[in-house]
């Protein structure tokens, strides 16, 4: 089972990249999860999404997992929550932030040993949205990381999910989404 934890503030979208995600997967077949646990559930307070994947039924609906990827939309909570916990020695961590993979490490020492990729997602979202909602970005640069689809399939999935916005919203998620696939290190 792959298992994925959003470390996030409410308001940020990982709740809506989990289902976002959530529903891409389920159109191929498997079987998915997306939920979340607020704190206290006030925009800007620290939260946490998640995703289950198997080609099996999941049964286990709790919280607790040992997670495959933790994606970090929010580049204050790498310093203030412990993003590593019940971690495996094989997660990979994607993480929102303007250093470099080296700098993060080198200010953040749990990150040493582990495998870290670094994008820079809410900058991302600000010049393609225009808000700094960093969810899809941080699905590009997932799919990059991941290789579970490829990019193009992702995005006309995408495109489905978010098939209630505005065009124009549309193809700026699109953008966003690309942008971080390519600039993910």
């Amino acid at each position: 089972m792959l298992e994925i934890r959003w470390h996030s503030r409410a308001g940020q979208g990982a709740v809506t990249g989990a289902k976002g995600l959530a529903d891409v997967i389920s159109t191929t077949g498997k079987h998915v999860q997306a939920f979340a646990f607020y704190g206290s559930a006030k925009r800007g307070a620290a939260m946490t999404a998640y995703n289950r994947v198997d080609e099996e039924v999941i049964m286990n609906h709790e919280k607790y997992m040992r997670p495959d990827y933790v994606f970090v939309i929010d580049p204050a909570l790498v310093m203030t929550t412990d993003v590593t916990i019940n971690h495996k020695d094989s997660t990979k961590y994607i993480i929102t932030t303007h250093m470099s993979t080296e700098e993060l490490k080198k200010a953040q020492p749990k990150l040493e040993g582990k495998e870290v990729y670094t994008v820079d997602c809410i900058t991302i979202a600000n010049e393609t949205i225009g808000r700094p909602i960093p969810n899809t970005p941080m699905l590009g640069a997932f799919m990059k990381i991941s290789g579970m689809y490829e990019i193009e399939f992702f995005k006309e999935s995408m495109k489905r999910v978010l098939g209630k916005l505005p065009q124009k919203i549309i193809d700026a998620n699109m953008l966003a989404i690309q942008r971080a696939y390519d600039e993910v290190k």
